[in-house]
């Protein structure tokens, strides 16, 4: 599934529907087993989807239809992608910390 040809800022939930091969239904469904799967809407209701939550069905779609994945499993996934994400965020925040105080070090004996 590409989603590099898209350019709108918000897409209807027949046109992301329509994007996976999947029942609107499908994705209101998702959207209330999945908490963080929460499109803006109008005035009038009508669900409107950014990039954003359109990559977030994607990962929701794949590890559903693709891995086979349970709701329940999928919700573990995600959670475990979730933590890694945030310790790989942590990680890479404290080695850039260290890279600047090697770096401020190697300056202050110049």
């Amino acid at each position: 599934m590409n989603l590099q040809g898209l350019t709108k800022l918000y897409y209807s939930i027949g046109e992301v529907s329509e994007l996976f091969g999947v029942a609107p239904s499908l994705i209101r469904y998702w959207e209330s087993e999945f908490k963080t799967l929460s499109p803006s809407k109008n005035s009038r209701g009508d669900r409107k989807y950014t990039l954003k939550d359109i990559d977030h069905i994607k990962t929701i779609y794949h590890l559903l239809k693709e891995k086979g994945f349970t709701i329940e499993g999928a919700k573990k996934e995600l959670s475990i992608q979730k933590q890694t994400s945030k310790s790989q965020s942590e990680l890479l925040k404290n080695l850039k910390d260290i890279k600047k105080k090697i770096l401020d070090f190697r300056n202050s004996l110049e």
